[in-house]
């Protein structure tokens, strides 16, 4: 039986990040340890030692922010000496593949046990792969053509090569990469099949959804694809206990709007051939966007709107103009709801009226609700306003008085000290305090004091001067502005 789901958070800032930490998560439901993407520094925050522990790596897309520390763990499982076991990794047929590319410059060579030979390494040397999610009905795989020649074709699981009629390759001119061009029999139209199907498809993916279970805790990890939309191949991870469902998103765009138009929008083909050359065409070269008459199907649009249906969601966001990631002035228009959301992947400055996470982090999924994980306590997420900067994380509650005003243009929000200049519309003032382990201690202005956190747990108010330093424990503002719902 489940006593929830605790969600550490490794990394949330993405590849551009002057933090230097990236996408990582750690879950852990009873004795069960999983991650969820790899691109923190796992050796630094977890350790040899509980990387050992870990059941899983479960990767969502093959962006380096995501997986950036994949080799590393795979090498570091087949060579320590006491690791009995290979990486377990849990994704999708597409990201295997894509981490079977990338990785094979790390991993496909070393040396013999005497070293005195290169000798070549599989793959499956080092990783025990599990797939999630269904498997394709139809992929595009090499044919031999003779001695040091090899050509494509599209088969079905069987093995029978698909006709053209059905099925073609285009090979991009950009980047030399063959996509899958596919007749969606029901809309009669040509489109690319891993975009425009959901999961649940049976015209395209298989009926198996691959869900991987673990038994011991009870605890069903599935993939999603439907409200996921981000470019390479991506899905999102739901982890349900007999209580909880908790998805991880993954870097997508929700965007309600914009996913009606992928659906409800017919695009004209442009042919630099004749129609019949282009039906008789196994293989295109080209851009298959000139080729794609829909990007989605409408059961795509309604999996996806009620995706995040009765669950907690670890959100993707951007501040604005980003094309692959939710914007957060966008929010509104998303299937979010903010009671049960808590955005991840954020820039290095960032304020938000929704529930920011940050390195370090601990939270708590229990039932349908999220707390923070404080010591031995859960405390709930209830303040006005989130604000990252400078690698510090900060809560701020209204205050009449407050010496922080929030300010708000364009759908981006903004902090302004007294005095400060500051921009946009004023919705209303603040006290800020700066969160350290949980605690809150009131934000410090100037260069001649910091917080600092002692190995007892106490917090010290240190204040420098042209004599030197001197140091006083703080009181936490914590339990005051947030009440403790019950011990973890």
């Amino acid at each position: 039986m489940s006593d929830g789901i605790t969600v550490r958070i490794l990394g949330d800032y993405g590849p551009f990040s002057r933090m230097g930490k990236s996408i990582g998560y750690q879950i852990i439901i009873g004795d069960s340890s999983y991650l969820i993407d790899c691109g923190s520094p796992l050796f630094q925050q977890i350790g040899g030692h509980g990387l050992k522990e870990i059941r899983g790596l479960i990767i969502t897309h093959c962006h380096d922010d995501h997986k950036r520390w994949f080799t590393d763990l795979a090498l570091f499982n087949l060579y320590a000496p006491d690791i009995p076991h290979k990486v377990t990794l849990i994704t999708s047929e597409d990201n295997n593949d894509e981490l079977i590319k990338s990785s094979a410059c790390a991993l496909d060579r070393s040396l013999s046990v005497d070293s005195k030979r290169i000798i070549d390494v599989a793959y499956e040397d080092y990783i025990d792969y599990r797939v999630i999610g269904p498997r394709a009905k139809y992929r595009i795989v090499p044919t031999d053509e003779g001695i040091g020649k090899t050509g494509l074709c599209i088969t079905d699981r069987s093995g029978n090569v698909v006709g053209p009629e059905k099925a073609k390759i285009v090979i991009s001119t950009r980047s030399k990469r063959p996509r899958l061009l596919f007749k969606a029999p029901v809309y009669n139209e040509w489109v690319e099949p891993e975009s425009f199907y959901t999961f649940s498809s049976d015209v395209f993916y298989e009926k198996d959804k691959n869900l991987f279970i673990d038994s011991e805790e009870g605890v069903t990890i599935e993939a999603i694809k439907a409200p996921v939309w981000h470019g390479v191949p991506s899905i999102g991870i739901k982890v349900r206990t007999d209580k909880e469902t908790l998805i991880f998103s993954s870097d997508t765009v929700n965007d309600k709007e914009l996913w009606k138009q992928l659906y409800t929008e017919k695009r004209t083909q442009k042919f630099n051939m004749s129609k019949k050359e282009f039906e008789a065409a196994a293989i295109i070269y080209g851009d298959i966007n000139d080729y794609i008459e829909r990007s989605w199907s409408e059961d795509r649009y309604k999996e996806a709107v009620k995706a995040y249906d009765d669950a907690v969601v670890i959100h993707d966001i951007a501040i604005r103009n980003s094309v692959v990631h939710t914007d957060y002035r966008k929010l509104s228009s998303s299937t979010l709801n903010r009671d049960k959301v808590i955005l991840t992947h954020s820039p290095d400055r960032m304020t938000s009226e929704w529930v920011l996470s940050n390195a370090g982090k601990l939270f708590m999924i229990k039932g349908n609700s999220f707390f923070e994980v404080v010591g031995d306590d859960l405390y709930p997420l209830n303040a006005d306003v989130y604000h990252k900067e400078g690698g510090k994380y900060y809560v701020g509650y209204r205050h009449e008085h407050g010496r922080y005003a929030i300010y708000e243009k364009d759908g981006i929000l903004g902090i302004a000290h007294d005095g400060a200049e500051s921009f946009g519309t004023l919705l209303y003032r603040v006290e800020l305090f700066e969160d350290i382990s949980g605690k809150y201690f009131p934000k410090l202005e100037g260069n001649n004091s910091v917080y600092a956190e002692r190995e007892d747990g106490q917090v010290e108010l240190v204040e420098y001067t042209d004599d030197g330093s001197s140091g006083v424990i703080v009181e936490d503002h914590r339990a005051r502005l947030s009440t403790v719902v019950c011990q973890s």
